[in-house]
């Protein structure tokens, strides 16, 4: 699909989560980026390269990436979850659970 279409953002993301489940983190990551590089306002894409670095266990980044997917769409329960987890993990509990109650609260 890439090779047909250069400029497929969803393409992009598509294949960033094969390599995810590959376990394959660091070409995940180059593929959801390449996704937000064409498509700035791809709140999935975000989220995506979120759990990513969150697996990474690169936080900061994880928190960051959430928190955009979440600006573009605020109905994204996934990505509270994630930047709940992200908190957790850095000891940030009542941003943890802030995040996880809007999540609960989307999920309904």
């Amino acid at each position: 699909m890439i090779a047909l279409d250069p400029n497929n953002a969803l393409a992009f993301n598509n294949r960033g989560n094969a390599y995810y489940a590959k376990k394959d983190y660091d070409r995940a990551i180059a593929d959801y980026s390449a996704a937000i590089e064409l498509d700035s306002k791809y709140a999935r894409a975000y989220n995506n390269r979120g759990l990513a670095y969150f697996v990474k266990r690169d936080y900061g980044r994880a928190i960051a990436d959430y928190t955009e997917a979440i600006r573009f769409d605020s109905k994204l329960a996934s990505a509270y979850t994630g930047r709940g987890n992200a908190y957790n993990a850095r000891g940030e509990i009542d941003r943890a659970d802030a995040d996880f109650g809007q999540a609960r609260r989307l999920e309904k």
